[in-house]
């Protein structure tokens, strides 16, 4: 049997992996898997090889204290690879981690697929000159990096981004308000703070002030991460209105559909509320000591992925030190009282979420074939 071997990082990259081994199972049914993933891809029949929360680290001062672990893990993952030694390697997102893994099995002979390109275009562009060698194929999510990969002398392809295939936009509001027993009047808001516990320990906390400021009472609703789940749900029990607290994509794009507003982190998360029409307003803090780094280096103008792609600011982006709760809730109060900036907002929507479109078939679809083309023969 081929043996495709996945490593992930986060809890996105689980879902992408999970996509990928369902649409290569359906070509292929007798590949095999393994690696490194969480729930989703063990839903598929991945054994993980250590859990995925391990992995879930963002930002240098974060992972500084935690660095001889990483390693560690790094060098256990490497150990397994070459142990198993798989017909394909396919790593996903996570390029502090899975690019040293490539880095690591350069040497030998196996096959390598890297999915999610190394957004070294927004940032460390210099970085560009490590990738040769790293990868057979390089699979991209955003139209425009094939070009930019191109200039650099390294072959890229776009399969489309894999939020199309979500079903972020497919909820039901009528059922989401008579399981929470919302009343026709409610205003529900929906809260994402990310899947992360640095994510999460310093942006709930503003989120919850800015709800406070908000004029007019909203019900909160905060879809739950799996590797951060439990720190949620500790963190709201002292909220003074309760959040609803939904952990299944379904009851996650029910409420979507229900949502008046969200209130969000950049990310992946944005391109779900984009595909649910939600107007929303994107935040995001890090360690003060990563910002300033950061900082220095980043090269695009936008955190948004909407705004990145339509080059404007078509969903409005309070970060850092502008990430505060009264900044937020009158961003918010706009929102819930402007049909105008809603209007404008849901054209920008329309038109970013169609440029992400893959040229044939569905995304996973596009990034299975790319796979397989590497597989021996039946």
């Amino acid at each position: 049997m081929p043996l495709v071997y996945l490593i992930t990082g986060e809890q996105s990259g689980d879902i992408l992996g999970a996509r990928l081994m369902h649409a290569i199972r359906s070509r292929r049914p007798d590949v095999s898997f393994a690696g490194v993933g969480g729930s989703a891809m063990t839903a598929q029949g991945l054994d993980s090889l250590f859990p995925l929360r391990s992995l879930a680290l963002m930002g240098l001062a974060e992972v500084l204290p935690k660095l001889f672990e990483l390693n560690r893990l790094l060098r256990r993952t490497v150990a397994d690879v070459q142990a198993r030694a798989p017909d394909v390697v396919v790593t996903i997102d996570s390029p502090g981690f899975t690019l040293r893994v490539l880095k690591a099995l350069q040497p030998t002979t196996l096959k390598r697929v890297h999915f999610v390109a190394p957004q070294v275009w927004a940032w460390r562009e210099s970085r560009v000159k490590h990738f040769p060698g790293l990868w057979d194929e390089l699979l991209c999510l955003l139209p425009f990096e094939p070009a930019f990969f191109a200039r650099h002398n390294l072959s890229a392809r776009f399969v489309g981004h894999p939020v199309l295939e979500s079903g972020a936009g497919a909820g039901d509001a009528a059922r989401f308000r008579q399981h929470h027993a919302l009343r026709p009047e409610d205003t529900v808001v929906t809260v994402m703070p990310g899947s992360r516990q640095t994510e999460v320990s310093r942006l709930l906390p503003v989120l919850e002030q800015a709800l406070k400021l908000l004029p007019d009472p909203v019900v909160p609703v905060v879809p739950l991460a799996g590797p951060v789940a439990e720190v949620v749900r500790q963190r709201t029990r002292s909220w003074p209105v309760r959040p609803i607290l939904v952990s299944q994509d379904a009851d996650k794009y029910d409420a979507f559909a229900a949502s008046a507003v969200a209130l969000t982190k950049s990310g992946t998360s944005t391109l779900e509320l984009a595909l649910a029409n939600v107007p929303m307003l994107v935040t995001y803090r890090v360690n003060p000591v990563s910002y300033v780094i950061a900082r220095r280096l980043i090269k695009v103008k936008y955190a948004s992925i909407l705004n990145l792609l339509l080059d404007r600011e078509v969903v409005p982006e309070l970060l850092q030190f502008d990430s505060r709760p009264d900044r937020l809730a009158a961003e918010l109060h706009r929102l819930l009282n402007d049909p105008a900036a809603v209007a404008q907002q849901r054209a920008g929507f329309a038109q970013a979420l169609a440029m992400l479109r893959p040229p044939l078939g569905s995304p996973s679809e596009c990034a299975a074939e790319a796979v397989l083309s590497l597989l021996p023969a039946r």
